[in-house]
């Protein structure tokens, strides 16, 4: 019976695929410390042994973190030691552009192969290689990619087929913590970034279709680590980055991942400057040979100063991208924030076919925000004004916690690899805000210095508390070699409040069903069907419902695909998918309803891997059919229109050449395409489409003992004008052409 196992375990040395051992327990697989195995008594394939959280809502974190570890302990005596046939271990290959597992939600340690949904990995290995430091950097490798409403010289906010991803709700740490992206998220202590896209409320509760991002933090390596990293940018940005693993206690059953880094920003832009720091600890514990605990803390900061984005007004001629260098707002506009989060998990070993695994967390971000928009009043010439919002001790905070219990039970020719969960999730916002200053007097082509603006009155932003709990249930069922068919349901519990609106609340359930036919190990066809909810806001002071929760809109989803890994490791993804959303609007008597629907189809393909031994590639491409289907009476005017910031055709290709006859030296380029996408649902004005070009190289090589590893990446190449962002009529412009260049030392 398999049963997988990740928390508190090391890493395979690099090359490692696939290691096979006669008659172990489970205890004494785990006792070995690798980062993840599977064992069956028929050589089975990986499944989930998702991280969960407890079924009581705990009275703080403290708390809940303290109960993970005290019932891993308590249950660490009554593993009973059963031998198996064989054990298969499966780790992923060091140094490569893809992957043979995942960590997101119901799929957690699976191979790709038998995931029946679009799935995209980008690893160390490609992070390194474009020298990404943004998520929107590590996010352009995959298909259906945009930036939205705003540019990226503070953080990114993205949008997934024309979906929004949710800043509070669709971003995973380790597949778990919903972390708040409200400030640039830091990749230096991450091994790599997923996307799981489309629905995904079986798992994760209320959120939009979009899909999951996850970012998976470095763990505490088997060999001493000591890198230094440092790089400066053609702009006078300069940074410095410490890298520090060591594995302590008898027989290395403690270890700890220490990230540090801290620098100077600077991105091109006139009128900006800024700083931004990380502190990251991870720390395994191999409390037993049936427990292991883990623990993740990260601390980071970001304080720079935020560029003025370009409104758009109905009837006007879309204006050219401006010179990617000029900032329309002043030095003094900041953007401040800092986030810290906390994740707890215990795996425990309760038997040879099952496992439990609690986990408890903390997200919060906090943030003083001077947020600048232009308006065009002749552009012509480029005169307009310039309106200045205050944002200032904006909390936002989200508690998570999760129980889960995984494992295995053969009836007639079926084998059910069953997981039962509970999670709870709470989040609440906060904050201060003052009136808007407008009217200040900008050019578009030439702009003025803005001189410092005092804020007025402060006045207390309307807070906010949603829960969302549910239990689920999840099925695979395999029938003999070739077929699985995996069904599930959460059961949730929704409630909102706002300031002194009445609570809305609203129970619900989300059902799923796919089936996998693997026509071998290395090929596999799914099909799936899924339905989630999604909350749908709240009604504004201009509606005649002002303050109304709108219950939330059901998402149904259907997907069909292809999925093969090559014999070189490539692996190929084709998928064609097809997602009803409802939307909003207001009705004739001016309520803020659910009165719409948007379909969104498309197309997707991906490849990534090594081509022989000198060539790796990671590419992707979208084909898009989005269009709004049905309306209210007040939008009637979108009818049959393209939804906003929806792209029909996006792609992307990296590709790196390691040159044979220079050992250590490496080649590498990529292109990143965004089609035209509207302004608004109105589809008043496109911004155009624009493609981007990447250049770098990589040199490894020794100074006395000392690796070293010297690097040059150059972004936006050919320093293109471009709209970046859009959306809700927003224009944001994207960053010039930087060259930057990097060394690292490993002592």
């Amino acid at each position: 019976m398999p049963l997988r196992r990740t928390g508190g375990a090391r890493r395979l040395p690099n090359g490692w695929k696939t290691v096979q051992a006669k008659h172990q327990t489970p205890r004494e697989a785990a006792s070995r410390g690798f980062e993840s195995f599977s064992f069956s008594s028929q050589s089975m394939n990986m499944f989930p042994s998702s991280p969960s959280i407890p079924t009581r809502k705990p009275s703080s974190l403290t708390l809940a973190l303290s109960a993970a570890g005290l019932i891993g302990a308590a249950s660490a005596a009554s593993g009973a030691e059963q031998q198996l046939d064989e054990v298969r271990v499966h780790a992923e290959r060091g140094g490569s552009f893809t992957g043979n597992a995942i960590q997101v939600g119901t799929f957690r340690d699976l191979d790709p192969l038998d995931v029946p949904l679009t799935n995209n990995l980008v690893t160390r290995e490609v992070l390194d290689a474009q020298g990404a430091r943004t998520l929107h950097g590590a996010l352009r490798n995959t298909a259906g990619v945009a930036h939205a409403q705003i540019g990226n010289a503070t953080y990114d906010n993205i949008s997934i087929r024309g979906l929004l991803v949710d800043n509070q709700r669709n971003y995973r740490l380790n597949g778990s913590l919903p972390i708040v992206n409200l400030i640039d998220t830091p990749l230096e202590n991450k091994e790599r970034v997923e996307v799981l896209k489309g629905a995904a409320s079986l798992y994760y509760g209320l959120v939009p279709p979009s899909g999951i991002v996850n970012l998976v933090t470095k763990r505490p390596a088997d060999k001493p680590v000591t890198t230094l990293n440092t790089s400066v940018n053609e702009h006078g940005a300069a940074d410095a980055h410490l890298d520090f693993s060591r594995r302590y206690g008898e027989g290395g059953d403690k270890g700890i991942r220490l990230n540090v880094a801290a620098g100077r920003q600077e991105v091109g832009l006139e009128n900006y400057d800024g700083e931004r720091s990380l502190f990251a600890l991870a720390h395994d514990w191999r409390i037993n040979s049936a427990v292991n605990f883990r623990v993740d803390i990260e601390h980071y900061r970001k304080d720079v100063s935020e560029p003025a984005t370009i409104l758009y007004k109905a009837g006007m001629r879309l204006p050219d991208p401006v010179d990617n260098r000029l900032n329309h707002a002043g030095e003094w506009q900041r953007y401040d924030a800092k986030a810290t989060n906390v994740l707890a998990r215990t795996d425990i070993t309760l038997s040879d076919a099952w496992m439990l695994t609690l986990e408890a967390g903390q997200a919060e971000t906090e943030r003083d925000r001077n947020f600048s928009t232009f308006s065009f009043a002749d552009p012509s010439t480029g005169d307009g004004t310039l309106n200045i919002s205050y944002v200032r001790d904006q909390a936002f905070k989200n508690r998570n916690a999760r129980s889960e219990l995984v494992g295995t039970l053969t009836t007639g020719p079926v084998t059910h690899e069953l997981t039962f969960g509970a999670t709870t999730n709470t989040r609440t916002s906060r904050g201060e805000s003052a009136p808007q200053v407008t009217g200040i007097a900008q050019n578009y082509f030439d702009p003025r210095n803005i001189e410092r603006i005092s804020a007025g009155t402060w006045k207390a932003l309307t807070p906010a508390r949603i829960t969302d709990r549910g239990v689920y249930a999840f099925d695979r069922m395999s029938f003999g070699e070739h077929w699985q068919v995996l069904a599930g349901v959460r059961w949730g519990r929704y409630r909102s409040e706002a300031g002194t609106a009445k609570p809305y609340e609203v129970s619900s359930d989300s059902p799923n069903l796919s089936v996998i036919y693997k026509l071998n190990p290395n090929l596999s066809f799914y099909g799936s069907y899924l339905e989630a909810l999604e909350e749908t806001g709240v009604a504004g002071v201009q509606y005649a419902n002002a303050g109304e929760v709108l219950e939330p809109a059901v998402n149904k989803q259907k997907e069909v695909g292809v999925k093969a890994r090559l014999g070189s490791g490539m692996m190929l993804q084709a998928a064609y998918f097809d997602i009803e959303r409802p939307q909003t609007t207001k009705d004739a008597a001016n309520r803020f309803v659910i009165g719409g629907r948007s379909d969104y189809r498309g197309i997707e393909l991906s490849a990534g891997g090594d081509i022989g031994r000198d060539w790796s590639v990671l590419a992707s491409a979208l084909f898009m059919d989005a269009e709004i289907v049905r309306v209210g009476p007040a939008n009637a005017a979108q009818l049959g229109n393209t939804p906003q910031n929806t792209a029909k055709r996006t792609f992307s290709l990296f590709t790196e050449y390691r040159v044979p006859g220079v050992p250590g030296w490496s080649l590498n380029g990529g292109l990143y395409h965004v089609g035209e996408r509207a302004v608004n649902n109105l589809e008043q004005a496109h911004v155009p489409s624009y493609t981007t070009v990447s250049l770098g190289t990589r040199y490894a090589t020794r100074w006395g003992a000392t690796p070293v590893k010297l690097q040059a990446n150059l972004d936006n190449a050919t320093d293109r004008d471009y709209w970046l962002g859009t959306g809700d009529n927003y224009l944001a412009a994207g960053l010039p052409r930087t060259l930057r260049v990097a060394a690292s030392f490993e002592f």
